[in-house]
């Protein structure tokens, strides 16, 4: 009997349990968020690969401006949208970054969930201001052209 086009060998049970004794023993298997997480990571990646040259561009296009001429061109739309987005892309990849080293090599759970809970809300603090910082700088050189 041929096992061509099987997935393994004919004596092979078809949904054969491919965790590990412990795994097992525990109830534990795939938490079905690593696929999830492995795309935005990317999304996240491809997103700043777009808007770092764009950001050395406008950062560079400053130098030798007096600050009110920086002001007036970071509150311009076509700049403070990119620079919203980049802020939460950054964030956001970080956060997702953090979260894999700590996964990986952080093996006491106690410390692993604080770890986890600090750079969540760093990040999230970080981005906030970084949002506000710019939101503001938008608004008020808006309203002094108004």
């Amino acid at each position: 009997m041929s096992n061509i086009g099987t997935t393994g060998a004919p004596d092979r049970a078809p949904h054969e349990d491919f965790r590990t004794p412990l795994k097992r023993a525990r109830g534990l298997g795939s938490g079905k968020t690593g696929t999830g997480h492995w795309w935005w990571q990317r999304v996240t990646a491809v997103l700043l690969v777009l808007l770092v040259p764009w950001l050395v561009g406008l950062l560079v296009s400053l130098v030798g401006v007096d600050v009110e001429a920086a002001r007036h061109i970071v509150a311009r739309p076509w700049s403070a949208i990119p620079l919203a987005a980049f802020v939460i892309a950054a964030f956001w990849h970080a956060k997702l970054g953090m979260q894999v080293v700590i996964e990986d090599y952080v093996h006491t759970r106690w410390v692993e969930v604080t770890l986890q809970l600090l750079v969540t809300f760093l990040c999230v603090i970080a981005a906030l201001a970084s949002l506000y910082a710019l939101g503001r700088i938008a608004m008020t050189v808006a309203s002094f052209n108004a």
